[in-house]
């Protein structure tokens, strides 16, 4: 069942929206909040941050979040490289790298799952 016009629309602002946020995660010249209490708590960040534009693009119920996924898969590894070599105040951590392509493929197979899902019919 593809989705309405309409929700695509949402979907696509709630998408550009969590792009934003995560650029803004990694590319701030320090790290946003303070230290998480949490050990390795900022890989959880990372998971997140790129599970969630994937996930939310799978809202559409189209193709799309394919794109989206292999977009933020290109992404992380870059993403580090560049904290590495312009950031003076960051530093590239293949760890981080690993946190996104976890988020990544989490929220790729709860995507898929989500499609193949058969839907129930309301009486």
């Amino acid at each position: 069942m593809s989705a309405t016009p309409r929700r695509r629309r949402v979907v696509a602002v709630l998408v550009v929206a969590l792009l934003l946020v995560q650029a803004a995660a990694v590319y701030l010249p320090q790290s946003p909040g303070p230290p998480s209490p949490i050990p390795h708590g900022d890989k959880v960040v990372h998971a997140l941050i790129f599970g969630a534009p994937v996930l939310a693009s799978g809202l559409a119920k189209g193709r799309g979040w394919l794109l989206v996924a292999l977009g933020c898969l290109v992404h992380a590894p870059v993403s580090e490289v560049i904290q590495h070599r312009a950031l003076a105040t960051r530093s590239g951590d293949i760890w981080d790298v690993v946190a996104d392509l976890v988020g990544i493929g989490l929220a790729a197979v709860g995507v898929g799952w989500g499609i193949r899902r058969p839907r129930r019919r309301r009486l």
